[in-house]
């Protein structure tokens, strides 16, 4: 059997029981937050006010801090490339034989329902805050969407659910991060907002991981070659393709990268820390009957955490000051 038709065959084995998975990852819409718990109640008597307090904490809250959370928000807003490319892979449809609900398209649906309120809160927060430019931060969202990205694994089951593991974990960390230093600035409302979603995210990465670990059990050997793959050519980050208006794809990146670093919400160490929690969450140095690529590409990426480690540790991150267009006042 070809490896592309065992791909078909691993996937239709874990569809048997996606019903499960959404039960168990997934939270229905009646039960779960939603954006409007966490922002004044414009129906309220009170929302002037409520609108007040959020703008006087946000100006003690410092540019490089916006920038990020302006970055996180548009990177979550552009939920319309994620659920594109993952209805994409190899054994996903949106519309099955017998005419019924593709078990998988299901749940990309439900987690597509899930992360969109993230971007949905953190846009309408950031637009009450009155710290940034939402028009500016408009335009990127729009690029950010129509210029799309290639997360290098083709339409391979295998190598996208390790992108997903790996991506969900980051978003967490990034989110948990936000929530830590907004909370240390007295901004209570907007770190209890960052933690939610950060659970959330947390939730998801359970979820793919997972997956992976159940693939695992399946095709030892091809999902460690496709572990290998991603970790060598490295994860593409969803920002990778940011930019200002009437500028080139891709032209932010840099520059917001070193925000997120400099403000300690997402740095090289979390990277390789990632790394190494999956090799650790999936057991890899346990797993058996591995073919002689497939023990080499383990040896690759049981090495991989502190070989990075190194690299990280001699990197320095400039402390210049960048001129967002998302920071400019609104002309």
């Amino acid at each position: 059997m070809s490896l592309h038709n065992i791909r078909l065959e691993v996937m239709l084995t874990l569809e048997k029981n996606i019903d499960t998975f959404v039960d168990k990852f997934l939270i229905a819409p009646e039960k779960i937050w939603q954006p409007t718990d966490f922002l004044p109640n414009s129906q309220s008597e009170a929302f002037i006010e409520e609108v007040k307090e959020i703008r006087e904490l946000s100006k003690e809250m410092d540019d490089d801090f916006w920038v990020v959370l302006v970055g996180d928000t548009i990177t979550e807003e552009a939920l319309p490339t994620y659920e594109s490319w993952l209805l994409d892979i190899e054994g996903i449809t949106q519309h099955s034989k017998d005419g019924g609900d593709n078990g998988w398209a299901k749940w990309i649906r439900a987690w597509t329902g899930e992360e969109n309120r993230h971007g949905d809160v953190l846009n309408k927060y950031l637009y009450l805050s009155g710290r940034v430019n939402m028009r500016e931060v408009e335009i990127t969202t729009q690029h950010l969407i129509s210029d799309g990205f290639d997360i290098g694994t083709a339409r391979d089951p295998y190598k996208n659910f390790v992108y997903t593991s790996f991506q969900e974990l980051a978003t967490y960390i990034s989110h948990n991060n936000v929530a830590k230093i907004a909370r240390k600035n007295g901004h209570k409302l907007l770190s209890k907002m960052s933690k939610i979603i950060a659970g959330d995210e947390m939730r998801h990465h359970l979820a793919y991981t997972e997956f992976v670990r159940q693939i695992f059990q399946h095709d030892p050997s091809e999902m460690m070659l496709a572990f290998q793959h991603m970790m060598k050519h490295k994860i593409v980050m969803p920002a990778m393709h940011l930019r200002h208006s009437n500028e080139a794809k891709g032209t932010l990146f840099d520059q917001f990268s070193v925000v997120a670093q400099r403000a300690g919400v997402y740095t090289g160490f979390d990277y390789v820390d990632i790394i190494k929690k999956l090799n650790t969450t999936w057991e890899i140095d346990k797993i058996s009957g591995l073919t002689s690529e497939a023990e080499k590409a383990r040896d690759y990426l049981m090495k991989l955490p502190d070989r990075m480690y190194r690299i990280t540790e001699r990197i320095v991150v400039p402390d210049t000051k960048y001129n967002f267009k998302w920071m400019n006042p609104l002309t």
